[in-house]
């Protein structure tokens, strides 16, 4: 198959880099777009151009020459004043519309399992308004929807750290979280795959309570964990709604959507949770740093 020319956005990001490193073994043509090249390695891409996908003057021709667009752009938490609709939504189509102008010939969009039964949650709708926009764009692309990545489920080392974990129900709801160099694989797979449509889930399926168990073990710790009846999910999620910013709450009710919530995707990869919270803790050990 004839290497292409890709362009990644959000190549310095924890899926993008993982991305840009796949592309690079399989010796495509890389130009990443990213707002901050010092956090590129010398030589990570053939090119690297400037620019903030939220600004569209600093975006122009980026996709010049380019035959797929690849892009992990979006936010979980609130920053530099910039909301889910700022970044998820326009920021992506603005890197849309320069891809059509372009004649890009795929465009491919890391996006979320189960987006269906998360409608209401606000960054649900900032992803799914453009995947909407990019369904009726006419360009050939691909949604990339993972169940979560390994990263995310750090929090269940904090709270192991801090001594008690927190679930919701009996913790029994479940999910298979996948390691961002698996992902990344399905990720580059699908610049020649052909298909309109990725579900990605990591190769173990795991109950809530199983993966705070694991994190307490990682740390030798005595497991403590407590659960919260379901009906409460509900009350604190109207009370944040109702007196804090959607730069607080946000977060929060996606998070804890995603703990009553079923995430269980067709298994691929190789790497475990097991490996990944032993990784962190070694890491976290030879720095002298908190997980």
């Amino acid at each position: 198959m004839k290497n292409k020319k890709i362009l990644i956005a959000g190549a310095t990001g924890y899926l993008g880099s993982h991305i840009l490193h796949e592309l690079k073994q399989r010796q495509h043509f890389v130009r990443a777009l990213v707002r901050s090249p010092e956090k590129l390695k010398p030589n990570e891409a053939d090119e690297i151009f400037k620019g903030q996908i939220t600004v569209p003057s600093t975006i122009r021709n980026c996709c010049s020459g380019i035959d797929t667009v690849i892009t992990t752009v979006g936010i979980t938490r609130q920053r530099d004043n910039l909301t889910y609709m700022d970044v998820d939504y326009q920021g992506n189509l603005n890197l849309l519309h320069e891809a059509l102008q372009s004649g890009v010939k795929r465009f491919i969009y890391v996006f979320i399992y189960n987006a269906d039964k998360m409608k209401n949650l606000k960054i649900i709708r900032a992803k799914q308004q453009f995947v909407d926009a990019l369904k009726n764009s006419g360009i050939d692309y691909c949604l990339i929807n993972p169940t979560g990545f390994f990263s995310d489920m750090r929090e269940f080392l904090t709270m192991a750290q801090k001594g008690k974990a927190y679930l919701f129900g009996k913790g029994d709801c479940e999910i298979n979280p996948i390691d961002g160099r698996d992902l990344a694989k399905i990720c580059v797979e699908a610049v020649n795959s052909g298909l309109h449509e990725v579900n990605a889930g990591g190769p173990q399926i795991l109950p809530y309570r199983q993966i705070a168990e694991m994190a307490f073990q990682t740390l030798d710790k005595k497991a403590k964990i407590f659960c919260i009846p379901i009906w409460m999910k509900s009350a604190i999620l109207f009370l944040l709604r109702k007196f804090t910013s959607v730069k607080l709450y946000g977060p929060v009710e996606f998070l804890l959507t995603v703990l009553t919530t079923n995430m269980v995707a067709p298994q691929s990869g190789t790497y475990t949770l097991q490996d990944y919270f032993e990784t962190v803790k070694t890491d976290a050990d030879n720095s002298t740093k908190k997980i």
